[in-house]
């Protein structure tokens, strides 16, 4: 089989999927070198830089870059290859000796690029899952996709309240409910409160001085809250990296925020910014009312509790969070949960189509003056296009 020196694979990747994993892995296989074009538009919902991050942690020996390109896919038109190509060979000065696809077009692409073109599984037989796929039903699509993509992908639901109101509880019953539906929901998990692990080691410590130390006796500074926040996030991070195309989370660092409030009376403006960093969809807040207060030992004023609520009540309003408040008995709040969840399950990732493709024959073979992969009879691609019908991929067809 030959080798070259130089190779080059380019894609919208969007989202990166096994299809294109396999296409970078088997050039990357016969290339002395190999560079990835990641190729984004700017009404893409998914962000490059992102998308670039990925790749390279995929493929940690190749290198990969990214560009924008705003240009509509039609390779029917001379004028519009040579606008794509001006793109890429602005990101891709270097001579290029073979260009992988998966695509008819891969013969013109090597022609510009004076460029051996090699096909690689162009039925996708090894991997049948498309970047259209994906963005229409990432559930449908998970096990094609890495760690990070569906970490990206994950729908994150927060359960948040004030003490003893069931956050933990409630977190539990929605993990162990999406479990039991099966296939990719029986990974479905929830994130523990930090917080909680946190104080219990604060109040340990000051246990190991004064054996009769009480929670009321523990204070707080306001540089410890950030710290909970972020480990909260890298927590939550990892559970989606490994989880279900659904996370619980018992409190975030958005929750974090007040619970700085009602320690310190005054909200942290570090804690604000690692809060709107978060990928959260649905805050699920607990109602205090009907809820008996239980002291485990970690909780004290039982008073505060209508307050906390009227406090996380406003923050998610005056921030605009998709909020969906819980009461009643366990059951009910589990029920009134599970129809949130399901509803935003329901709306899918609403990431926005690509840029059209204006070719008069989109998704079929091109002319037979410029050869190229076999024709593609079936199924539709999987490696990045729809086939004959919908949107294609930007850069999996230049």
């Amino acid at each position: 089989m030959r080798r070259y020196g130089h190779g080059l694979v380019l894609g919208k990747f969007y989202p990166p999927h096994a299809g294109h994993h396999h296409l970078v892995a088997t050039a990357a296989d016969r290339c002395e070198t190999l560079t990835v074009l990641v190729c984004a538009a700017s009404v893409e919902s998914l962000p490059l830089a992102d998308r670039v991050a990925w790749m390279r942690e995929e493929h940690p020996g190749v290198r990969v870059v990214g560009a924008v390109d705003d240009i509509p896919v039609n390779v029917d038109d001379p004028a519009v290859w040579d606008a794509h190509m001006a793109v890429f060979r602005a990101a891709v000065p270097e001579p290029v000796d073979a260009v992988f696809t998966s695509e008819p077009y891969g013969a013109e692409l090597g022609r510009r690029f004076g460029a051996e073109s090699v096909c690689v599984d162009p039925e996708r037989t090894r991997f049948p899952v498309s970047g259209t796929a994906v963005r229409e039903s990432p559930a449908a699509c998970w096990d094609f996709l890495r760690p990070p993509v569906r970490a990206a992908l994950t729908r994150r639901v927060v359960v948040l309240g004030a003490e003893s109101t069931g956050t933990t509880t409630l977190a539990r019953d929605l993990a162990d409910h999406y479990r039991r539906r099966g296939g990719v929901w029986a990974r479905t998990r929830w994130v523990p409160e930090y917080g909680r692990e946190f104080s219990e080691r604060k109040l340990a410590r000051l246990r190991a001085e004064r054996t009769e130390a009480r929670w009321s006796d523990v204070a707080f500074a306001s540089d410890e809250f950030p710290l909970i926040a972020r480990v909260q996030a890298e927590r939550e991070e990892a559970a989606a990296r490994a989880g279900s195309p659904v996370l619980f989370c018992d409190t975030d660092a958005f929750a974090t925020t007040v619970w700085h409030e009602r320690y310190l009376g005054f909200p942290s403006e570090e804690v604000r910014r690692i809060a709107a960093r978060g990928r959260q969809s649905l805050w699920l807040l607990t109602d205090d009312r009907g809820v008996p207060f239980e002291d485990d030992g970690l909780r004290d004023q039982e008073e505060l509790r209508p307050w906390m609520t009227g406090r996380f009540a406003a923050e998610l309003a005056r921030t605009g969070r998709r909020t969906v408040r819980v009461s009643g008995p366990r059951e009910r709040r589990l029920a009134d949960a599970v129809a949130a969840v399901d509803r935003l399950l329901a709306e899918g990732p609403r990431l926005a189509d690509p840029l059209p493709d204006l070719s008069a024959r989109p998704g079929l073979p091109v002319r037979p003056d410029r050869p190229g992969c076999p024709d593609r009879p079936g199924p539709p691609d999987p490696v990045g296009s729809p086939g004959p019908v919908g949107s294609p991929e930007l850069g999996e067809r230049p």
